[in-house]
């Protein structure tokens, strides 16, 4: 009995044991639970409460102090724990969105303190844009840096003390920039986090777009009409032209680049908000400034400066080309590539009809009068020096020319299209373009040997006095023009060519000058030379 009665004992505690160890285990995961959420939960209130300290402390509304006091000014370490809160107090509201639903009073309150904490950014965005437009204006600080650079070259300052005064300057310059920069960068990458990406973006375009507006119009770029550009005098339209020229340069130097730095770094964070905070700030000024030239090159007025104001312009833009593609790389800036492009389009059409214009002008030139002393024709002396004039911009029209057909009726010497270098290697578009404006202008010409012979029936009749003034000129005029000739005469190829071309050998002014003064007209072989070379030299120009 006892035993059995032990055997009862102590077999009937088992499952009770088992049991009650089950429930104990239950127990302490469920204690264990319910900790983890009383701690989870104190942690938010702790989070919460945490940033409710630092974002009422500079709530405008209920802070007189917080009203007139900007805090990224007044302490950066306070501005950066007010940052790191709201970071917290979102990275919560996240979780009491997951964990107990939208209905939650602590979720309620988290969000309220978030708007109240946005608000606060929004002003110190704001802030910061507005007070440092003078550090954060890329063409100011360009202009403040190239002047002080350009003093310490060239050796203006008097002595170290200068030179180190200018230095710390400068510094002092890029470190209030870089410090702006930074901070708007921490406000905007916690406004985007936040979800407060549009609050934000709607601050800086405002801002930035008044900058750059305000930039383009003291560069006296202005919005003009087709009809506006043809009714203004050449002088004006000459003025705005070399305005324009200076207003481009420094706008791909400073304003434009410097705003698409600035773009780049402050929405480091999200492409899609860079490109459209600079799209809207730096588009319409940009296309209004690409617009400029094709509105020139469309218009009918005709100047013989006008030429080089197109060609300056297309070489401005042309030179500026990758700098465009680069900063206007967005898809949604495409219509400032376009701009460009056209523009560089017209200036090129209009060079093109300038040329013929130039051509045009010389072949219609009906001035038969004698030059009082048998001077240069003015034909002369404005074609040479609007071809030499042109020379300068070769390298740009042979861009321009180089597929635009060589004229219908040129019927060139095989010299004039081979470079004297090499006999396999053609002459670029732009020397045969050259050649046929020479040729033209020399057939018009073919005459005032006449101003020779109004030279020749002068007189001198001291036979002393009369040497002296050959010689003299003779000295000055025949040596040069022998270096001359001796210099270029291969360019014009074989004998034959040069003969054509050619339209004096040194000897022939030397024969020229040694009949003068003497009031006798006699003919000579270089005058039957001379009008053999016109008669081929029409001959060509009508074939």
């Amino acid at each position: 009995m006892p035993r059995k009665g032990m055997r009862s004992l102590c077999f009937s505690p088992r499952t009770p044991s088992f049991s009650t160890s089950r429930q104990s285990t239950t127990s302490e995961s469920t204690a264990s639970s319910t900790n983890r959420r009383r701690f989870s939960e104190s942690m938010i209130e702790q989070t919460i409460d945490a940033a409710a300290a630092i974002i009422m402390k500079w709530d405008a509304d209920t802070s007189a102090y917080a009203k007139v006091t900007s805090l990224f000014y007044e302490s950066k370490r306070e501005a950066l724990q007010f940052i790191r809160s709201v970071n917290e107090l979102q990275k919560t509201m996240h979780l009491l969105v997951s964990d107990q639903g939208s209905r939650s009073e602590k979720l309620v309150r988290a969000q309220i303190l978030m708007q109240t904490a946005m608000k606060r950014l929004q002003k110190e965005f704001y802030q910061i844009l507005s007070m440092n437009r003078a550090h954060l204006d890329p063409e100011s600080v360009s202009t403040r840096s190239s002047r002080t650079s350009a003093r310490s070259s060239t050796s203006d300052f008097d002595d170290d003390d200068e030179i180190r005064t200018a230095g710390d300057s400068i510094s002092e310059i890029e470190e209030v920039s870089s410090m702006a920069m930074s901070d708007l960068k921490l406000i905007a990458d916690c406004m985007i986090a936040s979800g407060y990406a549009k609050e934000c973006m709607h601050i800086y375009k405002i801002i930035r777009k008044s900058i750059i507006d305000e930039g383009i119009y003291k560069l006296g770029i202005e919005k003009l009409s087709s009809s506006q550009v043809n009714k203004m005098d050449w002088d004006v339209l000459d003025l705005k032209i070399k305005n324009w020229l200076e207003a481009e340069k420094i706008s791909m130097r400073t304003l434009f680049t410097g705003e698409r730095v600035l773009c780049d770094q402050v929405f480091a964070t999200s492409d899609l908000i860079k490109e459209s905070c600079f799209t809207e700030i730096s588009k319409e000024a940009a296309i209004l400034l690409f617009g400029f030239p094709e509105l020139v090159a469309k218009t009918k007025k005709y100047s013989p400066e006008k030429m080089f104001r197109v060609l300056d312009m297309y070489s401005a833009i042309s030179e500026d080309w990758k700098e465009i593609e680069t900063i206007f790389s967005f898809e949604s800036t495409s219509t400032v590539r376009l701009q460009a492009l056209d523009s560089l389009v017209r200036l090129s059409e209009s060079v093109r009809s300038l040329l013929m214009d130039f051509e045009s002008t010389i072949q219609k030139d009906s001035s038969k009068t004698m030059i009082p002393g048998g001077g240069l024709h003015p034909l002369t002396i404005s074609s040479m020096n609007y071809l030499t004039l042109l020379a300068d911009y070769s390298n740009i029209l042979t861009d321009i020319i180089s597929d635009w057909p060589p004229p219908a009726k040129s019927t060139l010497p095989a010299s004039f299209l081979f470079s004297p270098d090499s006999e396999d290697s053609t002459a670029p578009a732009i020397s045969i373009r050259f050649a046929w404006l020479i040729l033209v202008l020399l057939c018009k010409l073919d005459g005032f040997e006449k101003a020779y012979w109004k030279q020749r029936s002068c007189i001198v009749p001291d036979s002393k006095l009369r040497e002296e003034i050959k010689v003299s000129i003779g000295t000055k005029l025949v040596t040069l023009y022998r270096d001359f000739y001796n210099t270029h005469i291969s360019t014009v190829g074989d004998e034959r060519s040069a003969r054509l071309f050619v339209r004096f050998s040194p000897e022939d002014i030397g024969n020229y000058f040694s009949d003068l003064f003497y009031g006798t007209v006699s003919s000579g072989s270089s005058s039957t030379s001379s009008s053999v070379s016109s008669h081929h030299r029409r001959q060509m120009l009508r074939s």
